[in-house]
């Protein structure tokens, strides 16, 4: 009796299991999902041209996260990889410790090369958007971006600074998408002595 007893709950126990783990694929594939998805009404630009954004871009402004909380002087570099992705080390400057800090992940295509939506990943499996939902098509020198939600934005340029009218242009194009363009960081590009 006792063996039957036991053997009926290994069953169920092994039956819990697989729920649980079908349940937990289940919610991964939906977290990432919803984190590579578009924000309702924001477009990636298309004729985007992935060898001409490659090379080194200078974070203008942002949206504040706790992953770049502090940071000034931050940059992103993007190369091709063999896998046809894109790599990227995000490097910022923390004053408080003095140090450097950086970060290297890497960029898909989610749809196609000739649109302007990646996915990048810095930890692991986990992915988010990149939009490109701006950008100077003709020569590539400053890039509209936003994640998965309204609450990542960035304004990206080739140099530290940028003309007031691509920062007006940036803030308008923005608060008109919803984007809270009140709480943008105007990010510090100034050189370090």
């Amino acid at each position: 009796m006792k063996s039957n007893k036991r053997g009926a709950l290994r069953t169920w126990n092994n039956r819990l299991q697989r729920v649980t783990s079908a349940a937990l694929i289940v919610l991964a594939a939906a977290l990432t999902g919803a984190c590579t998805g578009l924000p309702d009404g924001v477009e990636p630009v298309s004729g985007f041209d992935a060898d001409r954004y490659l090379g080194k871009w200078y974070e203008i402004a942002r949206l504040d996260h706790s992953f770049e909380r502090g940071l000034s002087r931050v940059t992103a570099e993007y190369s091709l990889r063999d896998d046809g992705g894109i790599s990227v080390i995000n490097r910022g400057y923390k004053a408080g410790s003095d140090e450097w800090e950086q970060a290297e992940g890497k960029a898909f295509f989610v749809r196609s090369r000739d649109e302007g939506y990646l996915k990048v990943s810095f930890f692991g499996p986990f992915y988010g958007a990149y939009v490109v939902f701006g950008l100077d098509q003709d020569d590539y020198q400053y890039s509209f971006v936003s994640g998965p939600d309204r609450s990542y934005l960035w304004l990206l340029a080739r140099t530290p600074t940028v003309e007031k009218q691509i920062m007006d242009r940036f803030v308008a194009r923005a608060k008109e998408l919803g984007f809270p363009t009140g709480k943008l960081i105007i990010v510090d590009q100034s050189p370090l002595d």
